[in-house]
């Protein structure tokens, strides 16, 4: 009997592992493509980058729940739970659009390095808006994040302020939502698990994006058709882009379910740092010692902080 219970102890490590391999190759490999892509082929169309991965995320959505099942089916239940589930697909949109920008203009490392910094406007919008408050520990933990930035920020040979504009802007947006979130729907009828909220946000963004994108980047259809006669592979690389982008919503959600919120945060700081050092071998974009000793600072105070508001919240 101990035979059996070791081996389907072994089986289920393996799954979580593979998992959380698949999950780091979407995360990185979706961000990396993006930057990709944005920086390719004269391709400068962020806001139907962001829409193509929406569709995606809204078709493939559909075919999980609906037709493989693999959650449970949430119906809207109130006019009031959809008009919140379509202000957080608006900030949402904020949120991928303006990360999508930024990578125009930074390199995927200071990019990562300003990500970096959600747990500090996570915290301030939770005072702002819930008027909740941590420990001082927790607050002081967040001194490093925003310093090794500011650090980071000075040693950055590629720096672009529009495009720092954006990733911050970028950031705050996630982290507010990530707060609206919890404000919205907090109550236990109308709470939606993670992959029944894409699929709800999904169609809403779509339907925002585009007169954003007919208006904004008027000739992106003839543009990718023009560029497209010449690199036959675009619209491959579109697809595997969007695709991979709702693979990473989809492992994000497994991995939680399958070990902790608390491990996702773990890897996720992880993830930064290994995002970083691909970016680098594979753009070859410069760093300093001053870029990279301000991430690093900026990555030891989010550990710190996430261990402060483990112990003490």
């Amino acid at each position: 009997m101990a035979f059996f219970s070791s081996d389907d102890s072994g089986r289920q490590t393996l799954f979580v592992l593979t998992l959380i391999l698949l999950w780091y190759s979407s995360n990185i490999g979706v961000l990396l493509l993006n930057k990709y892509l944005l920086s390719n082929y004269g391709f400068a169309f962020p806001i139907f980058l962001t829409m193509c991965h929406m569709t995606a995320c809204a078709f493939l959505s559909y075919v999980s729940i609906v037709f493989l099942k693999l959650v449970n089916f949430q119906h809207i239940k109130s006019r009031s739970q959809f008009l919140r589930i379509s202000t957080l697909s608006v900030v949402f949109c904020a949120s991928v659009v303006g990360g999508n920008i930024s990578l125009r203009y930074l390199p995927v490392s200071f990019n990562q390095a300003i990500g970096a910094t959600t747990p500090f406007f996570t915290a301030l919008f939770a005072y702002l808006i819930t008027s909740k408050r941590e420990a001082w520990v927790t607050y002081t933990a967040l001194v490093p994040v925003v310093a090794g930035v500011v650090i980071a920020t000075g040693g950055e040979p590629s720096f672009h302020l529009y495009g720092f504009i954006m990733c911050i802007g970028s950031t705050s947006a996630r982290a507010f939502k990530s707060v609206l979130q919890g404000v919205l729907l907090s109550s236990e009828e109308e709470k939606l698990n993670s992959m029944n909220l894409l699929l709800y946000m999904s169609p809403i963004a779509v339907l925002v994006l585009l007169p954003a994108t007919l208006v904004m980047e008027h000739n992106v259809i003839d543009v990718i058709q023009s560029v497209a006669e010449n690199h036959r592979h675009l619209w491959l690389l579109l697809l595997v882009n969007s695709t991979m982008a709702y693979g990473a919503n989809l492992l994000n959600f497994l991995v939680t379910k399958h070990t902790s919120a608390l491990t996702l945060q773990v890897l996720g700081n992880a993830k930064g740092a290994v995002a970083v050092v691909i970016s680098i071998l594979i753009f070859q974009n410069p760093v300093t010692f001053i870029g990279i000793a301000g991430y690093t600072i900026t990555v030891m105070g989010v550990v710190a902080y996430g261990e402060a508001k483990r112990r003490y919240s």
